[in-house]
């Protein structure tokens, strides 16, 4: 199945589908980060953990954005 016939099974638009998973995808990176931010401060690496935080804080920024944008575009 092409991804252009998912939306007839699902009965979502690609598009929006797409955006719904980015949003989870995002949200679920930012859960794990959490762990590998705790593994690094145990293992003394703060380095590793401030890199971590960053990349769990723009995992974050991307699941508002995407949320905002889901939002907008379903006119909620």
């Amino acid at each position: 199945m092409s991804i252009s016939e998912a939306g007839h099974v699902t009965g979502t638009k690609d598009k929006d589908y797409n955006i719904i998973w980015f949003v989870e995808s995002c949200l679920s990176n930012a859960l794990r980060m959490e762990t590998y931010i705790r593994d690094a401060e145990e293992a003394g690496d703060s380095e590793l953990a401030d890199f971590f935080r960053r990349a769990q804080g723009e995992s974050r920024k991307g699941a508002e954005q995407g949320k905002a944008l889901l939002t907008a575009r379903l006119g909620k």
